[in-house]
């Protein structure tokens, strides 16, 4: 590693999120921690990018950015912000959202369990862990997704698509994450039941999702349908042994 690389790199991806951006930032460089903040920008019309830009400077490079053509989606910038952090020497790579929903302070929690796990959820189903502000209906379908993730991929985690998670970087390159056709957040499914297939070591540590106070949701029917696809397909793998689905299997519009 260069003598000038922190060991975390701490990925968000950003479209218009101006609002919440400053916010965040401040709160990760207040943790001390041996870290940068990637923000991987997809060209947001309300100066997110800009912005990310002003935070670089005033943090002396504390916030990295990186800026994107246009809106080119969750899962291929955190397989940009993956390679970038393989390629400058990070030990730990961290993905989380920037709209505030995940909590800046139980970040040390999760980087410090990966001294002794592959893998780090900031997991909302575990004791201690929770949602704020979500109707029913939003609690209703997201314990069924993580279920219905559980029972077809046969993976040991309570909260399967979550994006708060500290990874280390070999098991990054181990189960080649950047070798992915999968497009949206049906991503953190894949890349968890690739890790598992291979035997990485994944712990739950209890956070407390917040529901976003600022800007909108990204979340869509069309989001919804493309992660029940995904999950079919991680469950015939599972059924046929083979590690992922090889090509285009996995691949749907983002």
């Amino acid at each position: 590693m260069n003598r000038d690389t922190p060991e975390l790199l701490i990925i968000t991806a950003t479209y218009n999120e101006a609002e919440n951006l400053p916010i965040l930032a401040s709160q990760v460089m207040k943790l001390g921690l041996p870290a940068n903040l990637l923000v991987v920008d997809d060209n947001s019309p309300d100066g997110t990018g800009q912005i990310a830009d002003e935070l670089a400077q005033q943090t002396s490079g504390g916030v990295r950015v990186l800026h994107r053509s246009g809106k080119l989606g969750y899962a291929s910038a955190l397989r940009e912000g993956f390679a970038l952090g393989l390629q400058d020497g990070y030990r730990v790579i961290m993905t989380m959202d920037a709209d505030l929903s995940h909590d800046p302070t139980r970040i040390p929690a999760l980087y410090a369990a990966t001294e002794h796990h592959d893998i780090a959820i900031g997991s909302r189903y575990v004791p201690g862990g929770g949602t704020e502000n979500w109707p029913l209906s939003r609690i209703v379908l997201s314990r069924t997704a993580s279920a219905l993730a559980r029972l077809l991929t046969g993976l040991p985690v309570r909260d399967c698509t979550g994006g708060f998670r500290a990874y280390r970087k070999e098991i990054i390159q181990k189960a080649d994450l950047l070798d992915s056709s999968t497009e949206g957040y049906s991503f953190l499914m894949e890349t968890l039941f690739k890790c598992h297939r291979i035997g990485a070591s994944v712990c739950e540590v209890p956070i407390v999702f917040h529901d976003r106070q600022r800007g909108q949701s990204k979340i869509s029917k069309k989001i919804i349908f493309e992660a029940g696809w995904v999950l079919l397909k991680l469950f015939w793998c599972r059924l046929t042994g083979k590690a992922t689905p090889s090509g285009d299997a996995l691949h749907t519009a983002e």
